[in-house]
This record gives structure tokens, C-alpha cells and sequence, in this order.
């Protein structure tokens, strides 16, 4: 009989793969690495300000929402620095200047506070942001996970095209009158928000593998469109189901996996080439 706990992380295993499969090409094809590093090291300051909240308040459920309230947040801040005539390069360190400080504040603030308390639970704990804890996933978690990944599926799935657009030729959305900075900053709010409902089940350093290296060993091994799509959702989610299978007959963690698996991949690519 199959465990409930391996049927979650499988459900949800299913619902990232989707999110970062479609992601990921994006993010190669418009140079969002740099953004995507700072913007996953904001949900650290975010979940560990949630902590700080939670604890005093005694609601842990805001975690997530404080995660995902700064992400939007700091995005949305470089978007502004980009628009009074920031490179990207310059608005994205500025921005992963103050939330690396401010990170390291609220570590100072997160230690006092549960110092006094009695109990503080491994499952909120801030090492599930950095190593991910798919196989503790609660039922109201990937309820959670379904419903808002469904959502930003769907809106991603209508504006694909919009993006491709703009990540290609900027320059020509505009001379049709089309609004380029208000496109990307919905880009950036969606890599953001797809990261806060993530980054607790795959954890902040595996984010940043999947987020980038699935659409770059695609863009590798075809230039056409929907190919990269399909290899991309495909290697994505095999690498995550795979992960998730070996982590449970192993007891290694599946982010380690799919960090490896995805390198190897890259690494033999790069070689034959």
C-alpha cells in the first residue's frame, strides 16, 4: 500500500513541475537568472519574517503569506528601479543588497524570539526554506499548492505568447502599442508568487537549479519553440517524480537529487558540445 505522505509529495511534485517546466524557459529566454537568484533569497527575509510573526502572534499559517507579500513586493521594487533607469543587472543588486541585510537582521530578531518560546516546530523551522520538506506536506499545504498553482498556470498559459513577444523583440510590441514594462512586471510578480508557493516543498537552493537549468538544457538540444516547452515540462517533471522515488527508498533528500540530476544532465550536455 502506498503511503499518504508519498501520494502528497507526488501530487505536488506534479503541480511544480508544471509551473517550473513552463517557467523555466521564460526565464533563459528573457536573462531572468540574476532576478530569479535575488528574488528567491527575498522569500528567505519573507518566511523568516513570517516566523517572527508567527511566533509572537501564534499563527505559523502566515509564513507563507509573508513570503509571498515581500517576493511581490521586492519584484515590484526593481521593476521601479528598472523604469527610472536602472540597468536590470544594477536593479536587481540594489534590491538583493537590502534584502540580503535585512536577512540577516531578522536571523538576529528570529533567534531572541524563539528563545522564548517553548516549542518551536521543525516543520515551520527555517531550514524547510533552504533544504525543502516535500514529504512533510500537509493536506491544507498542497490544497494550497493546487488552487494557486492552478491559478497562475492558467494565467501564464494566456499570456505565453505576450512574454515570448517581449523576451524577442521589445522593441516591436511597443511600435504595435503594447505596454513591455507592464508585461515584465507581471513576469516578475509570477516568478515571485510561483516561488513562494514552491520553495517550502522544493526548498530555496534546489529553487534556484530548477527554476534555470530545465529551460537552458532545453534551449541546448532544440530552437524550436514548443519543443523547448515540451523537453523543459518533460525534464522537470521526471527529474521530480524520479527524485521523489529514489528519496524514498534511499532517505536522501529529493531536493539533493534533483539538484545532481539536473547538473549531470547540463554538465554532459555542455561536454558533448
Amino acid at each position: 500500500m502506498i503511503p499518504e505522505y508519498l501520494i502528497r509529495a507526488l501530487l505536488a511534485s506534479v503541480m511544480i513541475s508544471v509551473l517550473l517546466g513552463l517557467l523555466s524557459p521564460l526565464i533563459n529566454m528573457k536573462g531572468l537568472a540574476f532576478l530569479t537568484h535575488a528574488t528567491f533569497h527575498s522569500l528567505l527575509f519573507g518566511a523568516v519574517l513570517g516566523m517572527i510573526l508567527g511566533l509572537i502572534l501564534g499563527n505559523l499559517g502566515m509564513v507563507m503569506w509573508a513570503a509571498l507579500i515581500i517576493t511581490i513586493v521586492v519584484v515590484l521594487a526593481i521593476a521601479e528601479l528598472e523604469k527610472r533607469g536602472f540597468s536590470p543587472d544594477a536593479a536587481v543588486g540594489i534590491a538583493a543588497s537590502f534584502v540580503a541585510g535585512l536577512t540577516v537582521l531578522a536571523f538576529g530578531v528570529l533567534y531572541k524570539v524563539m528563545a522564548e518560546k517553548p516549542y518551536f516546530p521543525f516543520s515551520e523551522s527555517i531550514v524547510s526554506y533552504l533544504t525543502g520538506e516535500v514529504f512533510l506536506i500537509t493536506l491544507n499545504d498542497l490544497l494550497t499548492l493546487v488552487i494557486g498553482g492552478t491559478l497562475i498556470f492558467f494565467l501564464m498559459l494566456l499570456l505565453y505568447r505576450d512574454f515570448l513577444y517581449v523576451s524577442f523583440d521589445p522593441d516591436g510590441v511597443e511600435s504595435y502599442g503594447g505596454n513591455v514594462r507592464a508585461y515584465l512586471m507581471l513576469l516578475y510578480v509570477m516568478v515571485g508568487a510561483i516561488g513562494a508557493l514552491i520553495v517550502k516543498t522544493v526548498g530555496l537552493i534546489t529553487l534556484q537549479v530548477i527554476a534555470v537549468l530545465p529551460g537552458a538544457i532545453a534551449m541546448m538540444v532544440s530552437s524550436n519553440i514548443r519543443k523547448i516547452l515540451g523537453v523543459s515540462l518533460f525534464l522537470t517533471l521526471g527529474v521530480e517524480l524520479l527524485s521523489i522515488l529514489m528519496a524514498y527508498r534511499t532517505d536522501i533528500p529529493p531536493s539533493g537529487i534533483a539538484t545532481i540530476m539536473l547538473g549531470v544532465i547540463y554538465g554532459a550536455l555542455l561536454f558533448r558540445r
